[in-house]
C-alpha cells in the first residue's frame, strides 16, 4: 500500500483486514500521525495520546498549541502524565501516573472487533473531578474498557489544574491582547483545554471508528460542573449531541472576573518575590518549576479566601453562570442525564442534590429531554451512612469490581451492569431506556419523577420523595 494514499484509504484497509498481528497491537492514523494500542479482552485501545502541544515554558497559561506531527508510528500504550498536582492519600480514585506539567494527552476505547462496514461508533468523552485541583484520567475506576464492550467509543483525557488551569494575571493579558494571541482569552486555561479535546474528538474520533456527531460528554464532581458550564458556552456549540452530569450542582464558577484573577495572580507572583510591574514578571512567573505553582495545594490543603487562586470564573465565552443562561434558552437543546448521591456533598438539601434537582427543572422547562436519577446504593463492603459523593462513578463505568476487588459481590456486580448499560443507551440514543431494564421516565418539574438506584440494589423509578423538603429549604434561603 502506498504511504502516498489518502489517510481515509488507508485507515479504511487497516480497519477492513484487521491489520497482520503486530506485537505494538492495533494501528491508526489521526491528523498527527500513526498510532499502535493493544487489544485485550475484546477491546482495542490507545492511551497516551497527545492532544496538543506541552504547555510548558513560552506556553505556561496559554491556550493548547496544535500537536507537532511525529513520524513513524508513536506507541500508544500507556497513559500520559495527569497534570501538575499535589495528589493527596484519600483520594477516592488514586493517579496511576506521575502528575507533570506535559500532560495534554487523550485516550481511547473501543470494542476490538470494529469494522468499517458495521457504521461509527456513539463517543462516550469523560471529564474527571477533583475540585478542579486534583483528578486526572488514568485512575483504574475511569478504564472505559468495560463500556466500549458494550458498543461505543470512550475518550479520556486530562486538563490543566489549579493555579496552571485558572490562572490570570497582568502581565499575561498583557501579552494575550498585544501579541494577538489566543484568541484574546486569558483564563479558564482548563475549560480551554476541555475545548481543545472536544475539538480533537470532533477531527479524530472517524479513525478509531467512532461517530463524531454522537458525542455525549460525560462528567462528575468538577467535571460535572464543567459539562453544565459546556451545556450553556458559546465556544462548545456543537461539540457534542448528549451531556451526562453526575454531581455537578447548579455548576455555576466563581461570580468573580479576569480582575480578581489577576489579582490573585499578582498575589502569588508576590508571594515568589515577582512584583506585578515588574517587566519581566511574565518570563519569571514562567520560569518556576511546577511544584513552586502548586505551592502545597490540592483539596484538602485548600484554604477558603486563598488570595492567590480563584478557580474558574464567568467570561461570558468559556463559561457562563448556567442557570439564568438556560433560564433564558441560551444553551445546547441537547438530551441531559443528571443526578447526584444520596448523601453528596452538604446532603439532601445542598449543592449536589438540590444543585441537580434544581438543574433538571430548569432544563426540561426548556424543552430538553432530561433523566434524572439519584445514587442511593452502598457498594455491600462498604461502612458508610448512605452514598457518599462519587460513589456512583465506578457503577456507571462498570468497574465495580476493579473499585472494591475481592469483596466485590454480585448485588454490586449487578448495578454496575445496570447503570453502564443505561449509560450506554443514552449514548446511542439519547434515552437511557433498553430491554431488560426498568423503564426511565423522562423528567418533568410537574411529575418530578426520577430514577433511584436504591440501597436495596435495583432501579426503582418514582417520585423524588425529597422534592418538597429540597424546594422548601431552596426558598428559605431566597
Amino acid at each position: 500500500m502506498s504511504l502516498a494514499a489518502p489517510r481515509s484509504f488507508v485507515l479504511a484497509s487497516i480497519l477492513a483486514i484487521g491489520l497482520p498481528a503486530m506485537a505494538a497491537g492495533p494501528a491508526v492514523i489521526i491528523e498527527s500521525g500513526q498510532l499502535a494500542g493493544t487489544v485485550q479482552g475484546g477491546v482495542a485501545s490507545w492511551k497516551g495520546i497527545p492532544f496538543a502541544e506541552a504547555p510548558v515554558g513560552p506556553l505556561r497559561w496559554r491556550a493548547p498549541q496544535p500537536v507537532t506531527p511525529w513520524s513513524g508510528v508513536r506507541q500508544a500504550t500507556v497513559y500520559g502524565h495527569d497534570c501538575m498536582q499535589l495528589p493527596f492519600p484519600s483520594d477516592a480514585a488514586p493517579l496511576g501516573t506521575a502528575p507533570s506539567e506535559d500532560c495534554l494527552y487523550a485516550n481511547v476505547w473501543r470494542p476490538a472487533a470494529k469494522a468499517a462496514s458495521k457504521g461509527r461508533l456513539p463517543v462516550i468523552v469523560w471529564i474527571y473531578g477533583g475540585g478542579f485541583v486534583n483528578g486526572g484520567s488514568s485512575p483504574p475506576t475511569y478504564a472505559g474498557a468495560r463500556l466500549a464492550r458494550q458498543g461505543v467509543m470512550v475518550v479520556s483525557f486530562n486538563y490543566r489544574l489549579g493555579r496552571f488551569g485558572f490562572f490570570g494575571h497582568p502581565a499575561l493579558s498583557r501579552e494575550i491582547g498585544e501579541q494577538d494571541l489566543d484568541d484574546g482569552l486569558a483564563a479558564n486555561q482548563a475549560f480551554m483545554d476541555q475545548l481543545a479535546a472536544l475539538k480533537w474528538v470532533r477531527r479524530n474520533a472517524e479513525a478509531f471508528g467512532g461517530d463524531p456527531a454522537q458525542v455525549t460528554i460525560f462528567g462528575e464532581s468538577a467535571g460535572g460542573m464543567a459539562v453544565n458550564m459546556l451545556l450553556t458556552a458559546p465556544a462548545a456549540r456543537g461539540l457534542f449531541a448528549r451531556a451526562v452530569v453526575l454531581s455537578g450542582g447548579d455548576g455555576a464558577p466563581s461570580r468573580a472576573g479576569l480582575a480578581e484573577l489577576e489579582q490573585a495572580g499578582a498575589n502569588f507572583g508576590a508571594r515568589k518575590g515577582i512584583a506585578a510591574d515588574d517587566p519581566q514578571a511574565l518570563d519569571k512567573l514562567r520560569a518556576l518549576p511546577p511544584d513552586s505553582i502548586v505551592d502545597g495545594m490540592n483539596l484538602a490543603h485548600r484554604p477558603d479566601g486563598d488570595p492567590t487562586y480563584v478557580g474558574p470564573i464567568a467570561d461570558g465565552r468559556l463559561a457562563v453562570d448556567p442557570a439564568p443562561a438556560i433560564a433564558a434558552g441560551r444553551f445546547a437543546k441537547v438530551p441531559v442525564m443528571i443526578g447526584a448521591t444520596g448523601a453528596d456533598i452538604g446532603g439532601r438539601t445542598g449543592f449536589m442534590v438540590a444543585g441537580a434537582r434544581s438543574m433538571a427543572g430548569l432544563l426540561a422547562a426548556q424543552g430538553a429531554p432530561v433523566y434524572a436519577y439519584r445514587f442511593s446504593y452502598v457498594a455491600a463492603s462498604v461502612k458508610a451512612p448512605g452514598a457518599q459523593h462519587a460513589t456512583d462513578i465506578p457503577f456507571f463505568f462498570d468497574t465495580a469490581a476493579i473499585k472494591y476487588g475481592s469483596k466485590t459481590t454480585a448485588r454490586d456486580r449487578a448495578m454496575g451492569r445496570a447503570m453502564s448499560a443505561y449509560l450506554v443507551n443514552f449514548a446511542k440514543h439519547g434515552d437511557p431506556n433498553g430491554a431488560g431494564l426498568p423503564a426511565w421516565p423522562l423528567y418533568t418539574r410537574a411529575g418530578d419523577a426520577l430514577m433511584d438506584f436504591a440501597a436495596n440494589g435495583k432501579p426503582v423509578a418514582g417520585k423524588d420523595p425529597w422534592g418538597m423538603e429540597i424546594d422548601a429549604a431552596q426558598a428559605a434561603r431566597q
